[in-house]
């Protein structure tokens, strides 16, 4: 194979390109091309790209505007009994930022080398997934196959700030309610292995600002209790805990990322110039905290670290997350035991695992929807956020047919005695 510096021309899901390229690569291609990239992303390209891929599926296309400027589109594929609960394929339309000098090839060009990789940003989060799930129904509706359960094709705004502009407001909106969603797919991570990670539940992120007050002075004297001692006394409470928690992620064969607390010291800020002794400094954390942990003991923990390195010591949270909702992964329940089989009729080994960083299934599992992460990509180092993040094509294809069998099993999913 040889690499396509440019790319084939843009077009439609369908078409044949020079050089023999798969259609579906070619689509994927083009929609890593549109730069939905923070801090200004172009999502006006993407919801031309799916008013677009909505008439080719001659699926109907719903947009909903839950901020100004920030829509999320829904496409449906009614099934034969639409009155069941649906299946949800979520998707995030936008992509985090790139330092272009640390990268190989333009992080929007959708490179291709020899070896079949294709470099760009959201190849791997997740980009990928949302082409995945279009190629898999595409396929699917050419079969003429028909499903019992209606499936809806979510493609929402934000989510690598947050979602609090996409989906953590789209999930109160009355229209949300009325896709009476029953189970819902949204992305996961690479796997390095031949084995698949499925994630069944997130940890909580807490950001977290300490403020230390202390007493001012001249940058000559010993001033008593001033700022910086009890910032210090905060910051090893933090990073002591912290060591603790890497060392059981270390000596435990059965943990992975999502089984532990991470702690990590992002910002720190305070004074006003070198010879005066600050009146008051503040340090931040970044906090991701797994369901198993009992959050009022947690926040009580910080209370005594804060009353122990001083008198009015405070802290206050810029996001602070409380829901610790998992979704079910026993045999005895439906939809999982649904997409197990499924996974299993294909040869596809699966490890299950809290997922260690956020995305939007922690909103959906709040309102009490069943949520699966899932990117179908191993083989594959986990290159999310980072510099030369890239998506082997045979794994991207591979990905789609495992869509095509995981779709109609969980559309097909019985009708429950609260349905019936």
């Amino acid at each position: 194979m040889l690499p396509d510096k440019d790319g084939p021309a843009l077009g439609g899901g369908q078409r044949s390109f020079p050089g023999g390229e798969d259609s579906s690569v070619s689509l994927f291609r083009e929609y890593l091309r549109l730069k939905t990239v923070h801090p200004r992303p172009d999502y006006d390209a993407a919801l031309r790209f799916l008013d677009r891929i909505a008439e080719e599926l001659e699926l109907p296309l719903t947009k909903i505007e839950v901020c100004p400027g920030r829509v999320v589109s829904i496409m449906t594929w009614e099934g034969m009994n639409p009155r069941l609960k649906s299946i949800l394929l979520n998707s995030h339309t936008d992509v985090v930022p790139v330092f272009q000098e640390h990268w190989k090839y333009d992080a929007f060009s959708a490179f291709k080398d020899a070896e079949g990789n294709i470099y760009a940003r959201g190849s791997q989060d997740m980009k990928c997934v949302t082409i995945q799930y279009i190629q898999a129904v595409r396929r699917l509706k050419a079969e003429g196959r028909k499903l019992m359960r209606n499936v809806h094709l979510m493609f929402v705004p934000d989510e690598e700030v947050g979602g609090h502009k996409g989906m953590e407001t789209f999930v109160k909106h009355p229209e949300f309610k009325k896709l009476n969603i029953g189970f819902a797919l949204d992305e996961g991570l690479a796997n390095t292995s031949e084995a698949f990670t499925v994630f069944y539940g997130e940890r909580n992120p807490w950001w977290i600002t300490v403020h230390c007050p202390g007493s001012p002075g001249h940058g000559s004297r010993f001033v008593e209790n001033t700022a910086a001692e009890k910032l210090r006394h905060v910051m090893n409470s933090f990073l002591d805990f912290r060591e603790k928690e890497k060392q059981r992620l270390n000596t435990s064969e059965c943990f992975t990322l999502g089984d532990v607390t991470t702690v990590n010291m992002t910002m720190v800020s305070g004074g006003v110039a070198y010879n005066v002794i600050p009146a008051e400094m503040d340090v931040s954390f970044d906090l991701r905290i797994p369901p198993t942990v009992n959050l009022q003991e947690f926040e009580g923990q910080i209370r005594r670290w804060c009353k122990e390195a001083g008198e009015d010591v405070t802290y206050k949270f810029a996001q602070k997350h409380m829901n610790q909702n998992i979704t079910s992964t026993e045999e005895n329940d439906p939809w999982w035991r649904a997409f197990s089989a499924a996974c299993k009729s294909m040869n596809l080994t699966l490890e299950k695992e809290i997922f260690p960083a956020a995305t939007d299934s922690r909103f959906i599992r709040a309102v009490g929807i069943p949520a699966i992460g899932f990117s179908p990509m191993n083989q594959t180092p986990i290159l999310l956020h980072d510099h030369n993040e890239y998506l082997n094509e045979q794994v991207f294809l591979r990905g789609i047919s495992i869509y095509e069998r995981l779709i109609p099993a969980l559309a097909g999913v019985p009708a429950s005695p609260d349905e019936a």
